[in-house]
């Protein structure tokens, strides 16, 4: 005779309630995921009262915009000397000198400044009634990673893009990490704010631009795509791609072709791979 315990049976009840709280800590966990870049409040840009950009490439260039209203510049020696920038540009611009961890506390320890952290006001998004003579434009459907839009952001100005277009919902905030992955491209480029993405598509066509919206699941790729004289790319978040009434609305949906085991990319390389075929499109 076996003197075993026999296992013991838990019963429905019992089991119903571990698994709701599995499934609720699932949950939880897929939901801090989602929100790891949250949507952002109903306010204008110009409402932040403080925003820190840091590095030199961005502290530079954000010196030099004569539309950015800067409040104080707080530097290392060392940072100081590397920035290497004419005081001609900002001759009203507070200067204190700083030690490097109190540089940290300002930006995080995470934060690559280099020495250099500048206060400023953030920059005044612009409408589509305010679009320059552009021939090419870069739009992003709810593209919420602020790594993600900076690096955009550079691809498009290296790439002659002449405005980034983004929805004021569902779309990250300027911010300092923003404006280092930009690397000093948030003070060149136009970005330009739409409520409805749809509607500004329409009014894009109506203008003279072909709109071409990538999808890695289309069967035309992109080097097939006839040339145009005004060229919108469109690029949705990654997982998500593009939204259908986005999909419903571009004039062509197309693939990149990768010819390695991998076939798709982050939406930042991407952008401008397709910036880069864009250029080779348009026609006089």
């Amino acid at each position: 005779m076996s003197n075993k315990t026999p296992p013991r049976t838990m019963s429905d009840k019992h089991n119903t309630f571990h698994a709701e709280k599995r499934r609720a800590r699932r949950d939880a966990s897929q939901g801090s995921q989602q929100n790891r870049y949250p949507r952002r409040p109903n306010v204008a840009r110009e409402e932040n009262e403080k925003l820190y950009l840091y590095g030199l490439h961005t502290v530079r260039q954000a010196v030099s915009n004569a539309k950015r209203k800067k409040i104080c510049l707080y530097a290392t020696t060392n940072g100081l000397s590397r920035l290497e920038f004419d005081l001609i540009d900002a001759p009203d611009l507070e200067i204190i000198e700083k030690h490097p961890r109190d540089l940290d506390k300002m930006v995080g320890s995470d934060a690559v400044h280099q020495g250099v952290v500048l206060e400023v006001s953030p920059v005044a998004t612009k409408s589509l009634s305010e679009l320059k003579d552009a021939n090419l434009l870069l739009v992003l459907d709810q593209v919420t990673d602020p790594h993600n839009v900076g690096a955009i952001m550079r691809s498009a100005v290296a790439m002659g893009a002449g405005a980034l277009i983004t929805t004021s919902r569902y779309s990250p905030v300027e911010s300092g990490v923003l404006a280092k992955s930009a690397s000093g491209a948030v003070d060149i480029i136009d970005h330009i704010e739409v409520k409805n993405l749809a509607d500004a598509l329409e009014t894009l066509h109506e203008n003279g631009f072909f709109t071409i919206g990538l999808d890695s699941e289309e069967a035309i790729p992109f080097e097939e795509v006839e040339a145009q004289k005004k060229i919108a790319l469109v690029l949705g978040a990654e997982g998500k791609g593009l939204r259908q009434k986005t999909r419903d609305t571009v004039n062509q949906l197309a693939r990149l072709d990768m010819p390695g085991e991998i076939k798709s990319l982050n939406v930042s390389n991407a952008a401008v791979l397709a910036l880069y075929i864009s250029r080779q499109k348009l026609t006089a």
